[in-house]
């Protein structure tokens, strides 16, 4: 009989689409049980897993009831099924499943993707989230990042060995699944965010620059893909009326709005690896990102532009620059075969796995 991998994360989404790959290897070892909540990549998540078990939480707020509810319904889990490895992702997997893992005294991985607000907001929030990944994370076998920056202030505060910590190239990038698309022949150039619809993602710099630029005369249009998680409704159709922006909502496959693009843009203030750089630039298309880890490593030189993040002005001096590029197909090369060379998939599913069992 096979062992049982148990693996915590906080939506199936991001569990599916950016450790697809891992799970198939996975699947020839272990049986594999998910648990996360029932969102919009379910169906594919079950022709994978063995299980997959509906476990409901609010991924950013901090309600100390809720989140003893969440550690509870992992240590059920957890009795039932029994694992040989427990795997987390996401903060609230990673403290509540390494709790529950350290008291049965099952091995456990953890999975760093981001910082969060947690990390950068000084304050008791802070200071409670410090505080319980050093208790969680204290019999880990081993703790994986997705870029040095993260790994160096997690280790600073929470004093974990470095020995017990690796940093992988983010998830990866299927290179096979984004291929190379010929570079598009658009009458204007065409901008393309995908991600959350939210601050921190950089929404708000992201419409001023645009607006800017039309104001200004520039021909460029912005398509906007990813679910409104904020209050940003209101903007997005003001921005929609005016002409040069389009909203598409949620999208289970976005390669068709990378396809049509020219470039891709994303002024986040904070990520682990930003994987919609990595499928952009493996699909050909120049990059356009925020100049801090977790973003500024999909961009090297000639493949696309450095902005500073929650800094308008410097995002929309990188658009200008774009939009005046003379050789935006061949900066998308340039990013092509840097995916292919430190970013491609099965390396980074490689090295995991070489650490993780």
């Amino acid at each position: 009989m096979k062992k049982k991998v148990l693996i915590l994360a906080n939506n199936s989404d991001g569990l599916f689409r950016f450790r697809h790959d891992l799970l198939q290897e996975l699947k020839n070892r272990y049986d594999i049980i998910a648990s996360t909540p029932f969102d919009h990549f379910i169906p594919e998540l079950e022709k994978i897993c063995d299980e997959v078990i509906q476990t409901d939480f609010d991924r950013r707020s901090i309600n100390p009831v809720n989140d003893f509810r969440l550690l509870k319904t992992y240590l059920e889990i957890v009795n039932r099924v029994k694992p040989d490895l427990i795997i987390t992702y996401t903060i609230k997997p990673n403290i509540y499943g390494g709790l529950v893992s350290r008291l049965k005294k099952v091995t456990y991985a953890v999975n760093i993707t981001g910082l969060g607000t947690a990390f950068e907001k000084k304050g008791i929030v802070q200071e409670i989230v410090v505080l319980l990944y050093k208790i969680a994370l204290k019999k880990a076998k081993i703790v994986f990042f997705e870029n040095s920056g993260d790994r160096n202030v997690f280790v600073n505060k929470t004093k974990i060995p470095i020995n017990k910590t690796y940093v992988l190239h983010g998830a990866g990038v299927n290179t096979q699944t984004y291929a190379y698309q010929a570079y598009p022949s658009n009458d204007k150039i065409r901008f393309l965010f995908i991600g959350r619809i939210m601050k921190e993602k950089g929404i708000e710099e992201l419409f001023e620059a645009g607006q800017r630029l039309v104001r200004e005369g520039f021909q460029c249009h912005l398509d906007v893909v990813g679910p409104c998680e904020e209050n940003y409704k209101a903007k997005l159709e003001e921005c929609e009326k005016s002409g040069w922006l389009k909203y598409h909502g949620f999208q289970s496959d976005v390669k068709p709005y990378i396809k049509d693009c020219d470039c891709f843009v994303l002024p986040s203030y904070h990520e682990g690896m930003a994987n919609t750089n990595l499928e952009c630039a493996s699909s050909g298309r120049p990059i356009i990102t925020s100049n801090i880890p977790g973003c500024k490593e999909a961009v090297v030189e000639g493949s696309g532009f450095l902005c500073e993040p929650k800094d308008a002005n410097s995002l929309y001096e990188a658009m200008k620059k774009m939009i005046m590029e003379e050789n935006r197909e061949k900066m998308g090369r340039i990013g092509r075969k840097h995916m292919e060379d430190v970013f491609d998939k099965r390396k980074v599913v490689a090295e995991t796995l070489k650490h993780l069992l």
